[in-house]
């Protein structure tokens, strides 16, 4: 009968690793611990078929997954921004914000960040003039999470 001892071997430990690693990159963006699960795996594998220490298996899925994070990381992001529509030449995703209207959550001062309210979603906001809560202002340019807008109010 098989029992829990049996299953916790080297390349089994690393795979769960991996999978854990992999799973991962779901819910933290940024194409990282994909590179550190793929290091995991190559372990496992090599675990499989070699007889390696501990010391071994660490420097190997160190080495493996920082020089493939290093050297494969740039090509698979643009494989993904193709395969998600998105062009590194153009500022596709600017253009679903720019020149669109947001209702002012919490006031804008001078050189102090309010609230819009943008589809539903809260953003911060920054601009060159007061603006008050409830008060419709245009979307003028996109710095990360961190929307420069204006008034639609004519000056007089």
């Amino acid at each position: 009968m098989e029992t829990w001892a049996d299953w916790l071997n080297p390349p089994v430990i690393w795979f769960i690793v991996g999978l854990v690693l992999i799973l991962l990159e779901f819910g933290i963006p940024g194409l990282i611990t994909l590179f550190f699960g793929i290091g995991a795996w190559i372990v496992a594998i090599l675990c499989l078929f070699v007889d390696i220490s501990i010391n071994m298996q660490l420097l190997i899925f160190i080495l493996i997954s920082i020089i493939s994070l290093i050297f494969l990381r740039r090509h698979f992001k643009k494989l993904f921004d193709v395969k998600m529509g998105k062009s590194e030449f153009g500022p596709d995703e600017l253009e679903e914000f720019i020149g669109h209207k947001a209702e002012v959550i919490k006031e804008i001062a001078l050189n102090q960040p309010g609230k819009v309210e943008f589809h539903g979603t809260l953003w911060s906001a920054e601009s060159k003039q007061e603006l008050k809560k409830g008060e419709i202002v245009e979307i003028v340019e996109k710095n990360n999470l961190t929307f420069k807008v204006k008034s639609l109010k004519k000056e007089a």
